[in-house]
């Protein structure tokens, strides 16, 4: 997608909830000769404003990436007009929030937004949780009573049915956080 996006001339922000996903695509960008930036926690706010500003003024620099916690909130990424998402984070609001650093004051272009999601996935158990809290959060705006009654039951239903990809997740987390650890690669 992103070799695509590049010859098709957009440049790219892709966020992950994981710096190690991050680190692993920033290494094969870099080998194909792509030139990218990382914004993570530990990038100070000053270098965040530079790797910003250097972004949207320079055409070569095709890719920022971005930890999805550290890319929620005061940047400015206008040069980008795609978003990819590597992993939905569980809070629909700091995915769409992680978006927007594209959709700020400035854009002239249409931005377009992917969500990478494996088919029978947690990622998509993650999505259907999200649109599930989305619908109840308009049933409850739109003061239908039974409607509310409705997503309130498939809301629970869609928890319920992702208790056991969620343990085996949460298993595969730990011994990958586990082997992590044991490469010096941060989280």
């Amino acid at each position: 997608i992103v070799k695509d996006k590049i010859n098709d001339s957009h440049r790219i922000l892709i966020f992950s909830q994981f710096v190690s996903a991050l680190s692993v695509v920033k290494e094969y960008l870099d080998s194909e000769n792509i030139q990218t930036r990382l914004i993570t926690g530990d990038t100070k706010a000053k270098d965040r404003i530079g790797i910003c500003k250097e972004f949207n003024e320079n055409e070569d620099i095709k890719v920022v990436l971005i930890s999805l916690k550290a890319g929620g909130t005061g940047l400015n990424l206008t040069g980008a007009d795609t978003v990819i998402h590597l992993d939905p984070w569980w809070n629909l609001a700091a995915t769409n929030q992680a978006s927007d650093r594209a959709h700020r004051i400035g854009q002239t272009r249409t931005v377009e937004i992917i969500k990478m999601i494996a088919d029978n996935s947690v990622e998509e158990r993650v999505i259907e949780i999200q649109n599930a809290k989305k619908e109840l959060v308009e049933k409850v705006i739109s003061d239908n009573a039974e409607a509310f009654e409705s997503t309130t039951l498939a809301l629970a239903s869609a928890v319920i049915a992702m208790i056991p990809i969620l343990v085996v997740y949460l298993v595969a987390q730990s011994k990958i956080i586990e082997g992590v650890a044991n490469t010096g690669i941060k989280r």
